[in-house]
């Protein structure tokens, strides 16, 4: 009798288990209509080069385990051939999206349709920032892509890919939005893209490809993945559709795009730098350059200003300024909201147009006793050291010897321009501005370290 009940009990607990796993396997989605409907807007893009590019030059193994776009690597040797991606039709008359870095340097781009049919395309415009690129092929009643809202979008939503990865079109792949507004390194300096972190896999050839939601609307490109093999690693990166749509807008009219622009380098805000300006939690840019004759410097912005909002647009992360800042048509009248010596205000600026000098100025005595309360020695520095090390003024360190110096992350050969937001002219003053500071509170120390000025903090223990 009690055999029977326990073969009872492992049959009903079995069943139960598969009852569970049939309405777990129901709840999943099923993409078969998407794709029937969204597949014959994605084309394959060819591009053939007249010569070897940088990037067409690198072997596999000479790319760093970093980001990485997805092309095909060139043989040994660079030997050109033709070089594969992904786009979408936007339009019915032939208007064609796709990732810059799939065509730029091309002299034929070729677009292979859904129905077999190859027509070769124009290139209305590209913008390398974004790394994007909107073609023309003459054709009409063509299928489109239903353009989706890349901000609506919610971590842990589903996607669907549609691309030609290692050539073989029309490949789908799914995974969900990982995360939002990633702000990934870029070999320019600048990063004006918040890119959708997925899980999608994605490899190379899918560069270009649409990203689609559930509804079968387009709410990204594919762009790039975080490789160590060259393949898939689980990390994939897409533009957000309502960036590109601005884009795209922008290269119809006239062929380029125009960005705002500030004039600021920045710097995140740790949660020391957080407490030295009397903020609750970390939040903000901190400010640590300022560039002359910029719409910044012209506003009346100072290094050492944290800017906690940007026309109404809270600044949660650092890297969410260049964003905004970004998308901002210039000449805009701009409130930015700062902190600056612990009290907020609102300074008014006059958004300027981002240009490519822009972009490249972004890339680009007697001593204190060592054992001063910060814990470092400096000297003065004559014009001849100040022009050459980018400042107008500030001490070199000369000797880090520990305490709360060492702790901060000062170094050897850092400029200190600033101690507690006030200017340092030289060592002397340097040495008097130590003894008065007031011990257990974050105090806030610029620096300029090989041209690049960033924000420390020292907190003095007493």
């Amino acid at each position: 009798m009690n055999s029977f009940i326990k073969v009872r009990t492992i049959l009903a607990l079995t069943l139960g288990l598969l009852v569970l796993s049939m309405g777990a396997r129901a709840d999943l989605p099923v993409f078969t209509e998407l794709v029937k409907r969204a597949a014959p807007a994605v084309v394959n893009i060819s591009a053939t080069r007249k010569s070897p590019t940088d990037m067409e030059q690198f072997d596999s193994e000479q790319v760093p385990e970093f980001f990485r776009r997805f092309f095909p690597d060139m043989p040994r040797g660079g030997t050109p051939r033709p070089a594969a991606g992904s786009g979408f039709i936007i339009s019915s008359d032939g208007y064609i999206l796709t990732n810059n870095h799939v065509i730029e340097g091309a002299s034929q781009i070729m677009v292979a349709l859904s129905d077999r049919r190859e027509r070769e395309a124009k290139l209305i415009g590209a913008d390398r920032s974004s790394d994007l690129a909107l073609l023309k092929i003459d054709a009409t009643d063509l299928p489109v892509v239903e353009i989706g809202n890349s901000e609506a979008l919610e971590v842990g939503e589903w996607v669907v890919a549609i691309g030609s990865p290692f050539g073989f079109e029309h490949s789908v792949t799914a995974g969900i939005i990982s995360a939002k507004g990633r702000s990934l390194p870029e070999e320019r300096g600048n990063n004006y893209v918040p890119y959708l972190q997925t899980d999608v896999p994605i490899n190379p050839g899918n560069s270009g490809g649409p990203l689609f939601d559930l509804a079968g609307k387009v709410v990204g490109i594919n762009s790039q993945i975080f490789t160590r093999s060259g393949g898939y690693m689980g990390l994939s990166f897409a533009i957000p559709i309502d960036v590109a749509m601005e884009v795209v807008d922008q290269l119809k009219e006239k062929g380029s795009v125009s960005r705002g622009w500030l004039g600021v380098l920045i710097q995140r805000v740790d949660r020391d730098l957080a407490e030295a300006y009397g903020l609750d939690r970390p939040s903000g840019a901190l400010i640590t350059q300022i560039f002359a004759d910029s719409p910044a410097e012209e506003a009346g912005l100072r290094e050492g200003d944290i800017i906690l909002e940007f026309n109404g647009k809270a600044i949660d992360l650092s890297s969410d300024l260049p964003h905004i800042v970004g998308r901002t048509r210039a000449d805009t009248q701009a409130d930015v909201r700062i902190v600056r010596d612990s009290k907020r205000q609102v300074v008014k600026v006059k958004v300027g147009a981002l240009e490519n000098s822009s972009v490249e100025r972004l890339a680009s005595g007697s001593a204190v006793p060592a054992g001063n309360r910060v814990g470092v020695q400096v000297v003065d520095m004559n014009d001849e050291e100040k022009q050459r090390a980018g400042v107008e003024k500030g001490v070199l360190v000369r000797r880090v010897s520990g305490g709360p110096g060492r702790v901060g992350g000062i170094r050897q050969n850092d400029v200190i321009t600033t101690l507690d937001s006030q200017w340092v002219d030289s060592s002397r003053q340097f040495e008097d501005m130590v003894r008065n500071l007031p011990p257990n509170i974050a105090i806030p120390v610029r620096i300029v370290r090989d041209k690049r000025p960033e924000f420390l903090v020292v907190k003095i223990e007493e």
